[in-house]
Order: C-alpha cells, then structure tokens, then sequence
C-alpha cells in the first residue's frame, strides 16, 4: 500500500476540487463545461502535492468517476492516505514554552491527529493561546493573547469567514543597546481551532506568521 502522502490542508484542498467536480456532475452541464471542470479541478489537485509520484497521481486521479456517490466514496477512500501531525507528549509541550508557569495543556488523547495542520489550545483563565506547527522538519510553537470577545469576520490563518477573535504574539526580536525592544504581531484567528483546521486548505500565513514570530 502507498505510504500516507496527503497533509491536512492538501486533503481539504482536493475535498473542496472534489466538491466542486461532483456538484458540477450534480447539475448535469453541458459535456464541455464539464470536460473543463475535470480537466481544471484535477490539475489543481495534481500540483497541490509537490513532488507527487506515479503512484500518488493516480490515486488523486478522479477524472474515471462519473456518478456523485463515486466522489463521495472516492474521498471516504482517500482518508487513509492522510498524514497525521507529528505525536508529541506533554513533556515536549513543556519544553516548548518554557517560561509560561502552569502551562495549561490540551487533552492529547481526544485529538484525531490525521485532521490538523498545526496544534491549538486556548488558556481561558489567562486569555492565552498556543500554537504548535511541524516547520521545515521542526516542531515549533507560539504563545498569543486573545481577546475574549469575537466578530464575524475571515481567519487570516484558514480565510474562512466565521468567528474569529484577536490576537497578539511578542516576537523574538531584538535590538541591540535596547533591552526593552520588543514587537508584537496581531491579527485575526478562527475562534475554534478545529474548524479552523478543517477549513485550511493554504499554510503560506500560518508559516509566515510563525517565521516572523521566532525570529531572532
């Protein structure tokens, strides 16, 4: 069997293309529009996986599928490609943040590790939260401040439109001859991680964000 390949936000990516395809075949266009639905959909889903094999291209190759409940089976199927987030126990979340006292830590053991890209959890008490992301092969994380009021408004790190509250995380910056230095990034965040995790289909500000934020 092919090894798991798909990243979450890859996964949601090619559900969303899927999506698309199997309610364009739901509508019954026209033969043509829907030759160039194939055709487009499946081109984006091939160039979301960077260097994609052989054999993961055709697993990612619906264009065979004609009827919806084909789409709907195909993507129940490709969950068992999925990557899971890198397993992590308490203690490594401990050296982490190291200088936050009473590190309030999620309950591992409830989490489907297959469906996040990166891993959250609010301190409700300190109006703290954290993020954890696997970046350039390293698991790296992020304290915040948030605010406990939300809005209706679009994610900076998913781009769904939902509730989403602010945020501010201190940087790692320094300035030489001035030990008081310091600079805060803020923006918005979906309020519940988890469907923030299952609306991210592009981890570019997620990435930016946390590259910015460690940097020294």
């Amino acid at each position: 069997m092919t090894e798991r390949f798909i990243k979450n936000e890859q996964f949601n990516y090619i559900h969303r293309q899927v999506a698309f395809i199997r309610e364009s075949v739901r509508q019954h266009i026209p033969p043509g529009v829907l030759a160039s639905v194939y055709e487009l959909s499946n081109e984006k889903i091939m160039n979301c996986i960077p260097d994609i094999t052989a054999e993961q291209r055709d697993i990612l190759d619906f264009s065979s599928l004609k009827a919806v409940e084909e789409y709907d089976q195909a993507i129940v199927e490709l969950d068992s490609y999925r990557l899971p987030f890198p397993t992590i126990t308490e203690q490594q979340l401990k050296k982490l943040f190291p200088k936050t006292k009473k590190l309030k830590l999620p309950d591992l053991s409830i989490i489907d590790l297959k469906q996040i890209t990166y891993l959250s959890w609010n301190d409700s008490r300190s109006n703290r939260k954290y993020i954890l992301y696997e970046l350039d092969g390293k698991l790296v994380g992020i304290e915040c401040s948030f605010s406990p009021n939300s809005s209706n408004n679009t994610c900076s790190i998913c781009h769904g439109q939902g509730a989403v509250t602010f945020f501010t995380t201190i940087t790692k910056e320094k300035k030489q001859n001035n030990p008081d230095y310091f600079r805060t990034i803020g923006n918005l965040i979906c309020v519940d991680s988890h469907e923030c995790n299952r609306n991210i289909t592009d981890v570019t500000y997620l990435e930016n964000l946390l590259r910015d934020s460690l940097r020294k």
